[in-house]
């Protein structure tokens, strides 16, 4: 039998464990929904309890000595406190909840260079602080990402990546915590940080029937996951999302940090992944057309014949990718007489707004855009990928998975390959 590797993925709602085998296929999945192990999503013990169901499902009918690596994915910038035991001291802190300490949040960009992600409401950093300070007086205490604990309940093996240290302030081109977060709180109650994908040794004795010589390798947040799942491994392989908002990463072989737009990056097989994230998107075309079939509308639409309109969707003012203005107003008109051309011109304007960020990106130093995959609704719209792909000029890969979970386990894989 050959070499399997396990993916972990713990999302805001649900967790999912994913076998894959030496060729990238699926051999099991399975997920379990927070909500089934209680109702405060922020408790850690619900993660954990979430973990433990999907990896059973998951591993109940799978040579499960034959995995050789497993790989923990989670939310960017969700924290928790525990001791030394791995006991919460608490409910987990989300990676969405803004600090109530407007001076802390004036402390950290003061002392801080501007191109690190640690800035601004919803802080990591300062998450960790507030955490350190609610339960600084415990022997042993640990301050730790979601992943990272998920991962040390999973093995025992307590350290973390540098993806999701980001936004802790990690400083992932020097590849050390810098001087200035030790202003903020003591170092040693963070974890090691390594490089996505780097082999952290054999998990030992577990309760999930896996070999003890089966390697953890250091995970990454759920956002690198899912990228990673897509199959998408070359600088210029670009991931769009076409959802309710329009989000896009590419791989480059430089750092790109340019805060204004909101781009960081993480470091991911070698390279760096970059991206950013536009207002325009799904939620426009819901808002344009709220009680119409737009499949419908969407099959009238030739996409060799352009509108010639130069919208700019957005649902109200305000773009942050690939310009940043918050006072841009939405553009979306004049409106022809039909509808479905109307909704072409939306998908123009989208087309040409994605189209618009890659350029972007390959600006501010990353590689030109080379291969393009395609998540989300929009991504099933035979019309909206005609126009997009006439626009982009590049040829399209069917992504591999869409699974965060199965990200993860590439990341695994990777890792055993060095």
């Amino acid at each position: 039998m050959p070499d399997l590797y396990l993916g972990l993925d713990i999302g805001t709602s649900g967790a999912r464990a994913l076998v894959m085998s030496d060729r990238g296929t699926v051999v099991a999945s399975a997920k379990s929904a927070m909500s089934d192990h209680g109702a405060n999503h922020r408790d850690p013990m619900v993660w954990w309890a979430a973990a433990q169901t999907a990896l059973q499902r998951a591993l109940a009918d799978c040579p499960v000595k034959n995995i050789r690596a497993v790989a923990v994915d989670g939310t960017s910038g969700t924290m928790l406190a525990c001791d030394r035991a791995l006991t919460p001291l608490g409910d987990g802190v989300m990676y969405n909840d803004p600090s109530s300490d407007q001076g802390l949040i004036a402390r950290i960009a003061a002392a801080s260079p501007p191109q690190t992600a640690a800035r601004g409401a919803t802080s990591a950093l300062a998450r960790a602080v507030a955490l350190y300070h609610a339960h600084q007086g415990v022997t042993g205490l640990h301050i730790l990402h979601q992943a990272d604990w998920i991962a040390a309940k999973l093995t025992g093996i307590v350290a973390s990546d540098a993806n999701n240290a980001l936004k802790t302030g990690y400083d992932p081109v020097a590849g050390s915590w810098p001087d200035w977060v030790a202003g903020f709180l003591p170092l040693d109650l963070l974890p090691n940080i390594h490089d996505a994908g780097t082999d952290l040794g054999a998990i030992g004795a577990n309760d999930f029937g896996l070999s003890p010589d089966t390697r953890l390798v250091a995970g990454t947040t759920d956002g690198c996951a899912s990228y990673l799942a897509t199959g998408a491994d070359q600088a210029g392989d670009g991931v769009s999302v076409l959802g309710t908002t329009l989000t896009l990463k590419i791989l480059s072989d430089q750092p790109i940090f340019a805060p204004e737009f909101g781009i960081y990056s993480h470091k991911v097989l070698g390279l760096w992944l970059a991206g950013g994230a536009s207002n325009t998107g799904g939620a426009v075309i819901l808002q344009e057309f709220p009680d119409q079939d737009i499949a419908q509308l969407s099959q009238q639409i030739d996409p060799a014949a352009p509108t010639g309109l130069d919208y700019y969707p957005l649902t109200q003012k305000g773009e942050r990718f690939p310009i940043n203005d918050p006072e841009l107003p939405p553009r979306l008109g004049p409106r022809p007489a039909q509808d479905w051309r109307h909704l072409q011109a939306i998908f123009e304007g989208i087309a040409a707004i994605e189209c618009r960020a890659y350029r972007r990106l390959a600006e501010l130093g990353a590689p030109a855009l080379s291969t393009i995959r395609s998540l989300g609704g929009g991504a099933q719209d035979r019309a909206f990928t005609a126009i997009r792909l006439n626009r982009l000029g590049v040829q399209p890969r069917k992504p591999l998975s869409g699974e965060a979970a199965m990200g993860a386990a590439i990341l695994a894989q990777k890792g055993m390959r060095g």
